[in-house]
């Protein structure tokens, strides 16, 4: 076999090449986008962004006692402000020193990492997970002056659960387990009850953030999500409150945030 990346139907035993950061095309955010999508966690000297860092140090933590690399983040269901969780918490995850933070949109249906950074393009993780392609540096962004990569979907109408139940999927988490120390696999998942993609995920992590929407999410409605992600490892949970509207698809946003001008200066 001359080709040593994986393809639709090949065994789980061949690895995918993971792209180090330096390997992928430059991103520079534009700070007008992150404001409006209430992307805080890149300034960490923004009070608004505080929340996310202590999430990020216990999290951190955690994942270091249990030897960890792959978490995931989800919701029972939609509404509870998981996408921008997810976006928040890999930008401030970018600000750690020694690590390479890498981060990919599983939430394939609704996708929304590219919305929340302002990406744009025709090749996203989708076409990566259905064998389109295997080359992830054509997926990948790096995000300039940071350690984070991000891996976004764009618009599709694909069959999730086949590509997330194939042996490719499993291919490409065993291949992002050859990473070396220092490393942080982030997946955006979907909700749980949004359909059966979050537990098959899950099945592939580490372990999960559990996020809960305050007065929406329902003690039973917890529970079970839980349960059907079992015996995946519930790391942690964030309770969030909601104001409703931006920030991300199922409609969340996070009290008062400042301008980001001063650290994406570049984009004027």
């Amino acid at each position: 076999m001359s080709d040593p990346l994986v393809s639709t139907g090949q065994a789980a035993s061949t690895l995918f090449e993971i792209p180090a950061h330096t390997e992928l095309p430059l991103f520079t955010p534009d700070w007008r986008v992150l404001e409006e999508n209430r992307v805080v966690g890149f300034n960490g000297r923004h009070i608004s962004a505080r929340p996310f860092s202590l999430l990020r140090s216990q999290l951190i933590k955690r994942m270091a006692a249990r030897d960890y690399r792959i978490v995931g983040i989800t919701s029972p269901a939609p509404g509870a402000g998981k996408s921008f969780l997810s976006a928040n918490l890999a930008a401030t995850l970018s600000r750690l020193p020694n690590h390479s933070v890498h981060v990919f949109d599983l939430d394939v249906r609704r996708a929304s990492i590219a919305e929340s950074f302002g990406l744009t393009g025709e090749t996203g993780l989708e076409k990566f997970l259905a064998g389109d392609i295997d080359d992830l540096r054509k997926v990948g962004r790096h995000v300039e002056g940071t350690n984070l990569a991000l891996y976004p979907c764009f618009l599709n109408d694909l069959d999730t659960v086949q590509l997330l139940a194939s042996e490719r999927f499993a291919a490409f988490v065993a291949s992002l387990r050859t990473l070396g120390e220092g490393h942080i696999v982030v997946f955006d998942m979907p909700p749980v009850f949004a359909n059966d993609d979050a537990m098959v995920i899950a099945g592939q992590s580490d372990c999960y953030l559990m996020v809960i929407e305050q007065g929406r999410n329902s003690r039973k409605q917890v529970e079970d999500a839980i349960r059907l992600l079992e015996p995946a490892d519930c790391i942690g949970s964030v309770l969030n409150r909601y104001d409703g509207g931006v920030g991300d698809p199922y409609g969340y946003s996070y009290g008062s945030y400042g301008k980001y001008s001063d650290y994406f200066s570049k984009a004027e």
